[in-house]
């Protein structure tokens, strides 16, 4: 190698080794080519026509399978997202806390968008909470009577029962 090619950085140096790269297909140019004639189209019919492509899902007249098939259920816009907390999991707070839907956000025992927030039964809880929130199952209430909390109903706000469509998220 001469000095001035060792001087120019490696990247700007790099070639594909000979027949590496094959060169352009160039269709029609006679038989010679291989591609000639009907320029790899094979005879005749719509795909060897200028323009000759069909639109997607077209299955050549018969009844494409996006129409054959059923449609699926639709999404109800006013539908509420309940977000439920179990009440073996209440045990992360501390013996005499308020348990509100905040400090479950906070808590990490919800992690979604929700309406309402229901308090099920499963698991035990052994410290007496204060615990507010929308729903509670019986089992739920009872555990956590049993433990010497108290369960308080939180109520739903109106302001989403107007009968209109929710805007925004």
């Amino acid at each position: 190698m001469a000095e001035s090619e060792q001087k120019q950085p490696l990247l700007s140096r790099l070639r594909a080794p000979a027949g590496a790269v094959k060169g352009k297909r160039r269709l029609g140019r006679g038989p010679g080519s291989g591609l000639g004639t009907t320029g790899g189209k094979g005879q005749k019919g719509q795909k060897a026509r200028v323009g000759g492509t069909v639109r997607r899902g077209f299955e050549g007249g018969q009844t494409p399978i996006m129409r054959r098939l059923p449609k699926g259920g639709f999404k109800n816009l006013f539908a509420k997202t309940v977000a439920t907390v179990n009440v073996g999991s209440l045990g992360a707070f501390e013996k005499g806390a308020t348990v509100v839907p905040e400090s479950l956000i906070g808590a990490g025992l919800i992690r979604k968008r929700f309406d309402t927030v229901k308090i099920l039964g499963e698991g035990k809880l052994d410290k007496a909470l204060t615990v507010r929130a929308h729903a509670f199952s019986k089992g739920a209430k009872a555990a956590i009577e049993q433990a010497g909390g108290s369960a308080e109903l939180i109520a739903t706000s109106a302001a989403g029962d107007s009968g209109e469509a929710p805007t925004g998220n």
